[in-house]
């Protein structure tokens, strides 16, 4: 009886330990855990390109006023401030801070705003799908044909434009972990993250 006690107990604690449930549950979260850091990363950097837009607009200013030549800044500023928007887009929908109609979904039960959810992330999901797509082709296109500036900055467009292809995909990755996390059954991170600030008191992002 003791060998055999000691047999189930042993098969028990394999089946433990390869349980499809929690081997899925643990990719899941680790796969949460990479998109978080690509999405900070991704932030990081647009943060970095608008301290970048300060040091030229604030560098620029300063040197006309003493007959330096800033050929060249505008240019910089230009496609900073597309880098920016376009690297936080994605860091920005998880966080709640895109701007979301709810006249409808406020008045819905919880089961049928569940449903409305779902059809508007797979619809958000399919724009920001044609938006990844158009911005890969455009990006293409410029590599392709070697658009150059037109500025004093002479290089090719494709560098520059670069951002424009990360943030989209970025974005798509986004909704798509939204649509993944609401048909599982749990709350989006747009919403967890704007109840977490209100039950902070921080109302600051609904001004």
């Amino acid at each position: 009886m003791g060998v055999g006690s000691d047999a189930i107990a042993a098969r028990r604690t394999r089946q433990r330990q390869f349980d499809p449930a929690s081997v899925g549950r643990c990719t899941g979260l680790s796969v949460r855990r990479i998109l978080d850091v690509i999405f900070d990363a991704a932030a990081y950097l647009a943060g970095a390109f608008i301290v970048g837009i300060f040091v030229i607009m604030t560098g620029g200013s300063v040197l006309r006023e003493v007959g330096v030549s800033t050929g060249g800044s505008d240019d910089l500023v230009s496609w900073f401030c597309a880098a920016a928007a376009f690297l936080a887009m994605a860091h920005t929908f998880r966080r709640g801070d895109f701007v979301r109609v709810l006249l409808v979904l406020e008045k819905l039960d919880e089961k049928r705003r569940r449903v409305f959810e779902i059809l508007s992330l797979l619809v958000a999901a399919l724009f920001c799908g044609y938006l990844a797509f158009a911005s890969v082709y455009f990006v293409y296109e410029s590599w392709q044909f070697h658009d150059m500036a037109n500025g004093l900055i002479a290089i090719p467009l494709w560098i520059p434009q670069l951002s424009f292809i990360v943030g989209a995909l970025l974005l798509v990755a986004a909704v798509v972990e939204q649509v993944v996390i609401v048909l599982r059954g749990g709350k989006p991170t747009y919403v967890t993250a704007v109840e977490e600030r209100h039950a902070r008191g921080d109302f600051s992002e609904d001004v």
